[in-house]
């Protein structure tokens, strides 16, 4: 492995800055389990007046900011609507079923996006024999949908009709800073249509660990009690919660470096044999791209690490590039000429 690695796994890869280090280390603490982590509750606060919202709660993950917020607005034998490739249904290791008791059902969607009919569809109707349908997720960005936004008239459709029919909705905004970048609009604007709203601090934000979950302060209180009962209470988390507002202070911003680094890069893997991708839908930091038949995808996987590369594989013949704050323009550049050069190495 060369001693300069390109690392485009994920943006959850990134490491503390020296700045945000010494922010850390700085930083008051208190035991936040009993709400006395000075730190933490200026996070909090902030985050609550970042979202329009009473209340916030720091958890430890983004899959924990999740499944605390559908444990809380759920009971055993519901049903959640979800599009199928989402982070919630997918990678997050079953949680609506086993720590909600919920079941899932999926919307199709279109990059991620669905609309308020679509939901309407699935909404089950009065009868002892089905689940209740109890809550909407939305994800925004959407992961596997190549970063893409979800398009803020889509949810104020899906919340009409979420409110018509007396269902919660949540945002999973793991990438909601992405979204606010790309678009201008203002995380309090996405969050407004939502009863909880989520944000990770640990991926194109650059803190080590945490989000965040904001909403009504009754909810906030309740999904307190549900991050205790997962074994989410943390004591001296004010370190953690230092490195998230040093973040909005400092990372926020400077995504849009972020979006032109993945675009440079989709743009390269447009131009590429064998390769199916739409650089037009790369509207944020990650760029989701098929390889067909004749590449090797564990051949090309290999030449790029030989050469300092390192890329995800996402499905049998689908590979992601995400970038972040530990890739400059230049290493963007030079990820994009090994990519061109292993593809041509790879096609026999």
């Amino acid at each position: 492995m060369p001693e300069r690695v390109i690392d485009l796994r994920s943006d959850t890869v990134t490491k503390p800055s020296a700045g945000m280090r010494q922010a850390m280390a700085a930083a008051d603490v208190g035991d936040d389990v009993y709400g006395e982590d000075p730190t933490v509750n200026e996070l909090q606060a902030r985050c609550a007046k970042l979202f329009g919202k009473e209340a916030a709660l720091f958890v430890a993950s983004g899959t924990m900011a999740n499944q605390v917020c559908i444990r809380t607005h759920t009971r055993p034998g519901d049903e959640v609507i979800v599009e199928e490739l989402a982070h919630a249904y997918n990678c997050e290791c079953g949680d609506i079923a086993t720590m909600s008791g919920a079941q899932a059902r999926t919307i199709r969607g279109r990059r991620g996006a669905f609309t308020g009919k679509d939901v309407e569809c699935l909404i089950r109707g009065e009868n002892i024999h089905f689940p209740r349908t109890s809550l909407v997720c939305v994800e925004n960005t959407h992961n596997f949908a190549g970063g893409a936004v979800f398009p803020l008239d889509n949810i104020i459709d899906i919340s009409r009709v979420a409110r018509e029919h007396g269902l919660k909705m949540h945002l999973d905004g793991a990438r909601l800073a992405n979204a606010c970048v790309a678009t201008g609009i203002d995380p309090d604007e996405y969050a407004r249509y939502f009863d909880s709203v989520t944000m990770c601090f640990s991926k194109g934000l650059g803190a080590p660990v945490g989000s965040i979950i904001a909403g009504s302060g009754e909810f906030i209180a309740w999904a307190r009690r549900t991050r205790k009962m997962f074994g989410g209470g943390m004591r001296q988390a004010g370190i953690l919660a230092a490195a998230a507002l040093y973040a909005l202070d400092n990372n926020f911003d400077r995504l849009e470096e972020d979006h032109e680094n993945a675009r440079l890069i989709a743009d390269a893997l447009a131009g590429i044999p064998h390769v199916e991708m739409d650089p037009e839908g790369v509207e944020t930091n990650i760029v989701v791209f098929r390889v067909d038949s004749a590449v090797s995808v564990e051949a090309l996987l290999g030449r790029l690490k030989a050469r300092g590369v390192l890329l995800s594989r996402i499905g049998p013949n689908t590979l992601r590039a995400v970038t972040h704050l530990d890739v400059s323009l230049h290493d963007a550049e030079r990820a994009a000429d090994i990519i061109c050069e292993s593809f041509a190495a790879s096609v026999p």
